[in-house]
């Protein structure tokens, strides 16, 4: 589970919260169900207006992307392992790689190794794995658009859910008490769209890219050592290159730690 989204909304309600305590505000008022139906159905609904259904239907999806941390292997653990398909490679022909495919859980590595055992020429396979990797990106992309719209229409959301509240806030012009309270109703709605939109939903659009990026340094990686390994280059020469998509303090432990294997 990747907790610190989970971390970042209760932070985000406990500011909310806490804040409204502060200035004397009553959290009851928070459960405003004509505000909530406003702000959450509406920007559903501009949501479901701005894409088409072939995307929207992905949007469980993507809350899973959010909430979980996904299984892809790291460039640490990428590394010695292109060094000891080189090795072998090396020794004895691209062909003995043929028992390691099994052991691959990657798709988009255990097609590329696949290519490499098959004898596709290097441009081949960096134009197939390539155009993959945009294709992924694309999608990603457009589901962070997603939350990204959501997060623009909610706040505008909440203005309109104020209107409504001013616009019945009128009708008591001669009962200061309740006049008071539809005023600070109305309020609610733009209270709870700025929260969404500004908490959640932007927030959410941003992870979902840092989370697309960090995985496309990976794939990028992969290509890199499938080549690599196909071209025939030396373990330590492959160790070097791929060491070079780490920061600099953890690029020098991968190298010492391939000295030491090597």
């Amino acid at each position: 589970m990747d907790k610190t989204t989970l971390i970042g909304i209760i932070l985000g309600l406990i500011a909310v919260g806490v804040g409204m305590i502060l200035k004397g505000a009553s959290l009851v008022a928070l459960f405003n169900p004509a505000a909530l139906f406003i702000i959450l159905l509406g920007t559903i609904a501009a949501v479901t207006i701005a894409f088409p259904s072939s995307e929207i239907k992905r949007v469980p999806q993507l809350f899973g992307v959010l909430f979980k941390e996904k299984k892809v292997m790291s460039i640490e653990q990428l590394i010695p392992l292109f060094s000891d398909w080189a090795t072998v490679a090396r020794k004895e022909g691209l062909l003995a790689l043929e028992g390691k495919i099994s052991t691959v859980e990657d798709p988009f590595l255990k097609n590329g190794l696949r290519m490499a055992i098959d004898g596709q020429s290097a441009e081949f396979i960096r134009d197939v794995m390539t155009e993959e990797i945009e294709a992924m990106e694309d999608r990603h992309q457009a589901g962070a658009a997603i939350f990204s719209q959501a997060g623009t229409y909610a706040p505008t959301l909440g203005v309109l859910g104020a209107v409504i509240g001013l616009i019945t806030a009128l009708t008591y012009m001669d009962n200061t008490d309740e006049l008071g309270k539809a005023i600070s109703s109305a309020f609610i709605a733009t209270l709870l769209g700025i929260f969404t939109g500004y908490v959640l939903w932007h927030p959410f659009a941003n992870k979902l890219k840092r989370k697309s990026r960090q995985e496309l340094k990976v794939r990028q990686v992969m290509i890199e050592g499938v080549l690599s390994v196909l071209e025939g280059q030396t373990p330590r020469a492959i160790e070097q290159k791929l060491s070079t998509y780490l920061p600099i303090k953890d690029r020098q432990k991968v190298l010492t730690e391939g000295e030491l294997n090597g």
